[in-house]
């Protein structure tokens, strides 16, 4: 996504101004190719052989340097660039902006240029309350600038409040959503479910399984560095939530059931990579079972415990069913638009039976399977080794890649049914 992608860094004056140095460095490693733009004040923070030697490009800095070069350059930044992203974007800058002002090196690339444009508040709380810095916020926006909205924490002043530049993830999240925002994906409308469930037995126990959420994690973030609007369907996981995805947070099956057909109304892809319990326990306890147990709990005096299961519902057979006007199903509700349907199959035997025969039942479009046994394609891991199956009986054994690039492969796949 950032390989070979033109950016600009404009680094103003505050005391946040060290944090552009870990994006800097987290850039160049992705492959961007980063200029760095220093302001005067900027410099009494940070050095610009910091970001020299970070970036392995010239840093630009004084616009009225004598050799007059500075004059041509900041014409070339603008028109090359793809991005200009300001980090820490103080008071003074933004006011300047706002207004037109081109002043500095910075001020004036950012006048010249025709690259969409990315900017990250950072100051004390009072300064970005303020109605003065809120009306210049508001009058960027409306000239399509993107504003990414401080953090609330600990502040310089050591008082806690709104203004803090937000993490490095952060940043690299919304960077990455603005350079794609015009992908593959852009106006196009997508659920995704992600990791397991949790199927209570009591207050503290419950029914699950070993998802952790990476894969459709992955797919919610490749999907809006496509220019997606992306709502992820998540169950229990121990997973950041990516920058720009809507997130819905379910714990049970029946949870995710009604998540999920809430959101595809007017959604163009469904995608259902969570880990669905396929039990739940047809009682919970209302407090937590003891050892010693009742009988209402069903335990024994042998120390046994005895857990009645009923199955849960299968969420893409009956939606299939529902499509299809079955009798008996759960009626889904209207949708606006054909709606492609991806189906997981995690098995741990007799993988392209089980797959096809999913295929076929769910009437899915495509289905994603992987044979979670193996130790580089199970539950947790950071690469996957899956089959791809179509609707049509072709079949894709794609080699063992990093679940970023399955995720890409899948999408890849889906685009062209969009257009059908």
């Amino acid at each position: 996504m950032l390989l070979n992608r033109r950016i600009i860094v404009g680094v103003c004056g505050g005391i946040a101004s060290y944090k552009a140095i870990d994006l800097v460095s987290k850039l160049q490693q992705a492959g961007a190719l980063v200029d760095v733009i220093i302001t005067e004040n900027a410099e009494e923070f940070v050095r610009p052989l910091t970001f020299a030697t970070l970036s392995h490009r010239p840093v630009f800095g004084d616009l009225w340097e004598p050799s007059g070069e500075a004059a041509e350059t900041h014409i070339a930044l603008a028109e090359n660039a793809e991005l200009l992203v300001i980090v820490p974007a103080t008071a003074n800058t933004i006011a300047r902006l706002a207004h037109g002002m081109a002043d500095n090196m910075l001020t004036t690339v950012a006048l010249a240029t025709r690259a969409p444009v990315l900017i990250a508040p950072a100051m004390h709380s009072h300064m970005y309350t303020h109605p003065a810095t809120q009306a210049n916020l508001a009058l960027l926006r409306e000239r399509g600038v993107t504003v990414l909205e401080p953090a609330v924490g600990k502040l310089a002043s050591g008082e806690t409040g709104i203004g803090r530049l937000p993490d490095t993830a952060t940043l690299l999240g919304a960077i990455q959503q603005v350079l794609g925002q015009h992908g593959d994906l852009a106006g196009r409308r997508v659920v995704i479910s992600a990791g397991g469930t949790h199927e209570a037995i009591d207050p503290v126990r419950y029914v699950g399984n070993h998802s952790s959420g990476k894969m459709g994690y992955t797919l919610a973030t490749e999907a809006r560095d496509r220019g997606a609007h992306v709502i992820l369907v998540s169950g229990p996981v121990a997973l950041p939530v990516p920058y720009g995805v809507e997130l819905c947070s379910v714990e049970t099956a029946l949870q995710m059931r009604d998540a999920v057909y809430h959101f595809i109304t007017d959604a163009d892809v469904l995608i259902m990579s969570a880990a669905v319990a396929d039990f739940r326990p047809a009682q919970v306890a209302a407090h937590k079972i003891k050892k010693s147990g009742n009988e209402v709990t069903g335990q024994h005096e042998d120390g046994e415990l005895a857990i009645h299961l009923v199955q849960n519902p299968d969420i893409l057979a009956e939606l299939a069913a529902s499509l299809n006007g079955v009798a008996g199903s759960r009626p889904v509700p209207p949708l606006k638009r054909r709606l492609i349907r991806v189906g997981f199959a995690a098995e741990t035997q007799n993988l392209v039976e089980h797959a096809q025969e999913k295929l076929r039942r769910k009437q899915l479009d495509l289905l994603v399977a992987n044979d979670v046994s193996r130790d580089d394609s199970g539950f947790g891991t950071d690469t996957n080794k899956v089959l791809i199956f179509h609707a049509d009986d072709a079949m894709e054994d794609l080699p063992v890649m990093p679940k970023t690039g399955v995720a890409a492969a899948i999408w890849d796949r889906v685009v062209p049914l969009l257009a059908v």
